[in-house]
């Protein structure tokens, strides 16, 4: 809701892009969402003016029980400029980089809770900087937020495997891990159980795969998997949305699934999720449409950004 361009697949572009409108549009989503029950909101510095409409909104609501999250380590650089030709937002795991982002993000304290990498790798170098992770768990000791990564790409199962196994002066650093997960790329399913018997948290990003689990004449690949999902959603009378996110938490049952929505019709379409149970025939079906990871990340990276 802070951007506005995104990896996407809609093609209406008949909206109001500027600045203004999308802060508008951010209050009257967040407002609605906590309205209808909603209580963790999460966001990052690379999502555009993201941070700052949740900090503003955070600040003159002063809901008691909300809790929030944020990420470091990526910069938007777009700077709302529309069409922008480069990269959107650019990736610096380092120690000065953490510390500026830091500085900006603590004034969402105290409601802010999770404080994530943003999209750890290995090519980036930080689960090995160790000057970035005594950095974190300084951050952990002094405010007691939970110290978080988040994933992407096709070895997410081999990034979460290795933080969880990450010690700073004696004592695990990461808390929490916000994975993309949903009917097509299932690939850390076994990894994420692990991580939640360990009394870690998980929270769910891109349970609507960008937007590919809409019928689309674009994605042939998906035919079957776009019957499945119309005859469930017939079956159940909700979106194709509600039931992709109910299969992530029925199947994998996470702390949290993210919905994504970027407006109000979408918000309560996807929170038709929380009115209904999957059972395992019809969870077993839904298993049963994923797709390879190395295909998933492919085509994802393929998208573009409008």
């Amino acid at each position: 809701m802070g951007r506005p361009e995104y990896i996407n697949i809609r093609t209406n572009q008949d909206i109001d892009k500027s600045e203004t409108a999308f802060k508008n549009t951010t209050f009257s989503v967040l407002n609605e969402a906590y309205k209808l029950g909603v209580r963790y909101f999460d966001t990052a510095p690379s999502y555009g003016k993201g941070e700052a409409f949740l900090q503003e909104w955070d600040a003159l609501t002063n809901h008691e029980d909300v809790i929030l999250g944020t990420k470091w380590g990526y910069t938007y650089v777009a700077n709302w400029q529309l069409g922008y030709p480069g990269k959107h937002e650019i990736k610096e795991h380092s120690l000065e980089k953490l510390l500026e982002q830091w500085g900006v993000s603590k004034k969402m304290l105290p409601h802010l809770k999770y404080y994530q990498v943003h999209s750890a790798t290995f090519d980036s170098g930080i689960l090995e900087n160790q000057s970035v992770l005594d950095a974190l768990l300084r951050i952990k000791e002094e405010t007691g937020l939970h110290i978080g990564i988040t994933t992407s790409g096709e070895n997410q199962k081999e990034v979460i495997s290795e933080a969880l196994k990450i010690e700073v002066s004696g004592n695990l650093l990461f808390d929490s891990f916000q994975v993309s997960f949903n009917v097509f790329e299932q690939s850390t399913y076994h990894v994420l159980k692990a991580v939640m018997e360990r009394g870690k948290a998980v929270i769910i990003k891109e349970a609507l795969a960008n937007g590919r689990v809409f019928e689309s004449n674009e994605f042939p690949k998906y035919k079957v998997a776009y019957g499945v999902l119309k005859q469930l959603s017939e079956q159940y009378q909700v979106g194709v949305d509600a039931i992709a996110l109910r299969f992530v938490m029925d199947y994998l049952q996470p702390d949290y699934v993210l919905s994504g929505a970027s407006n109000v019709q979408q918000l309560k379409a996807n929170l038709k999720a929380n009115d209904f149970k999957l059972d395992t025939t019809v969870i077993d079906l839904l298993k049963s449409i994923k797709v390879s990871p190395s295909f998933y990340w492919e085509e994802r990276s393929a998208l573009d950004w409008n």
